[in-house]
């Protein structure tokens, strides 16, 4: 009956809540929430966060409560409970009474076989010691049965009081548990209706891909660069997509550090931009070329990037990290994580003309605007063929990697505190279309 009685109570599919009805009733209902507002319509988020607090209460008091109840049934079902302590001294009682009605009728039997066995040669007194011991045995044997008797009913007692005992242990730390149930049910219900008037009035904007197959390749970025040079290179930016972009952006951004690799020089590098579109260079803001336009499917554009290093900027390493993002119209958005290009940076050794002879990067072509002329939104164009591959000046040490590869520098001994120092720039895309895309919603 008991372990009937334990398995119900315990398997009874009810989690966690409150300790008593009065405590239950501190949790607030959907119906609580709403109730004495009227023509008012919906809780504020105020009252909802009132609201979600008390129903959080309630349910840290059921937790409690729940640990209590755990241990007071632990205790009751133990068996050093005093109930399951006096059951079992009763039942060990009722079992030496049994084995005492058992000697008792075993002498009984014994002084009844002897009598039955005297000779009949026994004299009187033979028989009348014969007859007194049946008579003495009868009289134990009555007397230990009584015994066990009184013992079983002892024992059968105690047990059952026990066995009560923990059924209603186990019965009431289920309700215990079935108020948790509800407290938390309370709290589920409490947080969604706050969460969801919190959220009511955000705009619903899409998602963002950031890995998608907006392609973008850097080519002729050497793997060493000159303090003080002007190095032009290229990026190649692909939709490989099988639906129109409408506004494509690129971005490149140059982090480097000393040779002890701690001391940050991202101020020494300087980069201008050109398509054929928009060819006068043109400074960049914030690492990031202005939209290249709308970009057909399959299809790709071509971006001159024209790199200035200060002559002051001491030997150390770099990273380049180049990738592309877009703004739908429909307001979908996405863009490529960064790719990394390492590079050696070489103090400057007097001659610091351009690095790939393209000028010193101030110079402009004719109907072209000047590195300080403010920068405008080109109509990114579209092509087929690859950027040409810039031609290292002699004198300087270019590495070109006109497949679009990245430049093998090796991997100098300050490179991953470098990498970790710059970890940030591989979302920056992310960041902007984020931006771009909440702006939109605002505007709209």
């Amino acid at each position: 009956m008991l372990a009937t009685a334990v398995v119900a109570a315990v398997t009874t599919p009810v989690l966690l809540l409150s300790v008593t009805p009065a405590l239950a009733d501190t949790a607030p209902s959907g119906a609580s929430r709403t109730q004495g507002q009227g023509d008012r319509g919906k809780p504020s988020v105020e009252e909802l966060e009132k609201a979600a607090e008390k129903a959080q209460k309630a349910y840290d008091d059921a937790v409690a409560a729940d640990r209590a109840a755990r241990d007071i049934v632990d205790a009751a079902l133990s068996d050093e409970a005093p109930l399951a302590v006096a059951a079992a001294t009763a039942r060990k009682e009722a079992a030496a009474a049994a084995t005492a009605k058992e000697s008792a009728d075993k002498t009984l039997a014994d002084a009844t076989a002897a009598r039955a066995a005297l000779p009949e040669t026994a004299t009187d007194d033979e028989k009348a010691a014969a007859d007194q011991a049946v008579t003495d045995a009868e009289g134990a044997a009555r007397s230990a049965a009584d015994t066990k008797a009184a013992a079983d009913t002892k024992a059968t007692t105690a047990g059952r009081a026990a066995d009560d005992a923990r059924v209603a242990a186990v019965r009431e730390y289920s309700k215990v548990r079935d108020a948790l149930k509800k407290a938390l049910a309370e709290k589920k219900a409490a947080d969604k209706a706050l969460a969801d008037a919190r959220e009511e009035g955000e705009p619903e904007l899409p998602g963002c891909d950031l890995e998608n197959r907006l392609l973008t390749v850097v080519t002729g970025l050497p793997s060493k660069i000159v303090a003080g040079s002007t190095t032009d290179f290229s990026l190649r930016v692909t939709n490989g997509t099988d639906k129109t972009l409408d506004k494509v952006s690129s971005r490149v951004y140059f982090h480097a550090t000393d040779k002890t690799g701690y001391n940050v020089i991202d101020d020494a590098f300087h980069v201008q931009w050109s398509t054929a579109a928009s060819p006068g260079w043109k400074n960049t803001q914030g690492n990031s070329v202005r939209s290249l336009g709308a970009l057909k499917a399959g299809t790709h554009t071509d971006v001159k990037l024209r790199l200035k290093v200060d002559a002051t900027a001491p030997a150390g390493i770099g990273l380049a990290f180049v990738g592309g993002d877009y703004v739908n119209d429909d307001e979908t958005c996405g863009g490529n994580m960064s790719t990394e290009h390492d590079f050696e940076l070489l103090a400057a050794t007097g001659d610091t003309g351009n690095a790939d002879g393209g000028g010193d990067g101030d110079d402009t072509t004719p109907g072209t605007s000047t590195p300080g002329t403010p920068e405008t939104e080109p109509q990114g164009a579209t092509s087929t063929t690859p950027v040409a591959s810039s031609t290292a000046a002699a004198g300087t040490t270019t590495t070109l990697t006109p497949t679009g590869a990245l430049a093998s520098t090796g991997s100098p001994s300050a490179l991953p505190q470098l990498t970790a120092a710059a970890a940030t720039a591989t979302v920056l895309g992310a960041a902007v279309v984020l931006t771009a895309r909440r702006r939109r919603a605002d505007s709209a």
